[in-house]
Parts: C-alpha cells; structure tokens; sequence
C-alpha cells in the first residue's frame, strides 16, 4: 500500500475555543522499529475532548500545538523492522493511554493519555507502539470501532472491577452520552437489570430499545433516587454508573444499596450544594471506584466480549461528521443533544 509524503492533521495553536481547531499539512511520519503506522478511519469525541479544546481540562501542561482526542479506528499502512504482530492491512484500535499494557494505572503510563497529555489523534496517519494496538472486532466498521477506546473500554472496565456485574444486579446508569449507553449495553449483555436516567424522553426510547428495564426523566421526576428504590423494591442498585460528579451524587448515594459500588468517571452535573456524602458512604459501606479507561488487557476482553454479543453490543453513533467539519462535532458534543457516540469520519 502506498503511504504520501503528508498528510492533514487538526491540532490546537491555542486553547480556549472551539474555532481554534485548525487543519495543516504535516509529514506522514515513518514507524521506527516497534512501532505500526495506521491510516486513521474515523475519530470519537469525548467530553475531555471538549473541555481541552475550551481551556477546561485541568491536568498539568499540554503539548504546543496539540493534536486533539484520543479515540480512533484505523488501518494498518506500514510496520516497523521488528514488528511481528501486526501487517499491512489489519483493522486496529490503539488504547487511549498507550503504555497501558495492563495492570494498575501509573502516572508514567497516564502521561502517554493521547489527545491530552500525549498528541492525539485526529490526524489522518499516525504511529503507534506495537503494543498499545488491538484488533477491530470483525463486525464493527471503523465508525463504530473508534467508539470503543475511551467509552467503551471505560465502562467495561467500570463494570468488571473488583466487582464485576453479574445477571440479575441492578444496574443505575446516569444518562444517555457514550460511556453511559455503552454501560447500559454491556450490563444487559451480562445479563443484569438496567435503570437509565435522561432529561429528555425521546433519549429514554433509545434507552428502552437498548434493553434498559426501568427509565427515568429527571426533569419531570427531580427525586429519581427516591424512583430507583421502587424500581428495586427499596433495596437499591449494585453498581452507578456515576457521570454527573458532585451534581448527582447524593441521589446515587441514595439510590444504592448497602456495600454497592458508584463508578465514578465524570462530572457533567457540575457542582452540588449538598453536604460531604462522607457520612452516607461510611453508613452504606458504599465503595467509590474512580475509573480512568483502561489497559490493552482489558481492551482485549472487551473485544471478546463484542463478539460474543454482537448484536446486543453494537456501537450507537449519533452522528458522524466529515473530517473538514470537526468544530461542529465538537459543537454538537457540547449541544448535549447526542445519544451515544459523535464520530469524525478522517479517511
């Protein structure tokens, strides 16, 4: 396959706004001994996408010139002399962290977090270490296959911790944005029952459809904690799939049964006026898991599990846009209209 001399790349000369995602020109760079050069296919945003690109993000210096995001699918274009794992032509998804091979998170292998710490990757060709490379699930396109780095690694990883979901739990996830429909997909797989929140109707169908049991508006329904314990017949919910921060926290506290654990992975609700949950979390035994992604490993298992449940699992993008127009999948993002996953198509 023949690989040009450059190609385009969105990066950031500067962050704070959403116009300051720019496209030029740069060198297709060449993979050095253990690393695979990929054509990238398509791009997912997350929400840390979102809040790097307006100045948000609060973890230390970033790159110059950043590259943004860092979930992708692509094709494999070129291998390095000492690459045996991979050949031209293979379908692959790099991990978001790409020293994550497995085990526990370090801060070493945090700073190799791309689209934040590390270059991203909405650039049309890009190497990777061997090593932080998985194969695409067979039935996915590359649309659907670049959902799963970020979101759908992260919820995978939120349900199958040291507690791992198993059929018959009650599982509460809050709303309808990647991580959360990927829960709520991965959790029916496994056999549990699903409790999905939304403030809008219409996103509650789509939960519905996806096989969520019980579904709750939280604007026509302000104490849905309060409806969480009816659904569970007062006992409360094994896991939360908790994505509002402080904002929702108190009512998933409230939700929960005694010794059930809440995944705490974003913070969208913004903050809370409420009292330290302290004292509820010692009363209930409840456990707090923070979740930052995953490894290789787990990517891995994730992606045996997809195929072992295609149709229950299959991605669900909202949009995808053209690789020209990423500002207004970013602004679509931010619209909070999406349900599951916005995708940039790059190639």
């Amino acid at each position: 396959m023949s690989v040009p001399a450059s190609a385009r790349q969105v990066y950031l000369p500067t962050l704070g706004s959403l116009d300051n995602l720019k496209i030029k020109e740069v060198p297709v760079p060449k993979p050095r001994a253990n690393d695979v050069l990929v054509k990238i296919h398509a791009v997912s945003l997350q929400y840390r996408d979102l809040m790097i690109a307006t100045g948000r993000y609060r973890e230390g210096k970033l790159p110059d010139n950043l590259v943004p995001c860092s979930d992708s699918a692509g094709e494999v274009v070129a291998v390095g002399e000492d690459v045996t794992k991979w050949k031209v032509g293979d379908r692959v998804c790099a991990n978001f962290a790409t020293e994550h091979v497995y085990g526990d998170l370090t801060r070493p292998i945090q700073l190799t977090s791309m689209g934040g710490q590390a270059q991203g990757v909405l650039t049309e060709f890009r190497t990777f270490p061997s090593y932080s490379l998985v194969k695409i699930p067979g039935h996915l396109s590359y649309e659907e296959a670049s959902t799963l780095p970020c979101a759908g690694l992260t919820a995978y990883n939120a349900l199958n911790g040291p507690t791992p979901v198993k059929a018959g739990d009650d599982v509460l996830v809050l709303g309808t944005g990647g991580v959360s429909i990927w829960a709520l997909q991965l959790a029916v797989a496994a056999g549990a029952n699903v409790i999905a929140t939304s403030s809008s109707d219409e996103k509650l169908k789509v939960a519905t459809k996806l096989g969520a049991k019980h579904v709750i508006n939280y604007k026509k329904v302000p104490d849905w904690d309060q409806e969480v314990l009816k659904f569970t017949n007062g006992r409360g919910v094994d896991h939360v799939i908790e994505v509002g921060g402080d904002g929702t926290l108190p009512k998933s506290i409230a939700s929960m049964r005694h010794a059930a654990t809440a995944h705490i992975i974003g913070f969208v609700a913004g903050p809370s006026n409420s009292e330290s949950p302290v004292i509820s979390l010692i009363s209930k035994a409840i456990t707090f898991r923070g979740i930052q992604i995953g490894s290789v490993a787990q990517f891995e298992a994730l992606n045996r599990l997809l195929a072992a449940n295609p149709e229950v699992t299959r991605p669900v993008i909202d949009k995808v846009f053209p690789f020209e127009q990423a500002p207004d999948a970013y602004r679509h993002l931010q619209s909070q209209k999406h349900v599951g996953k916005v995708v940039i198509k790059v190639a």
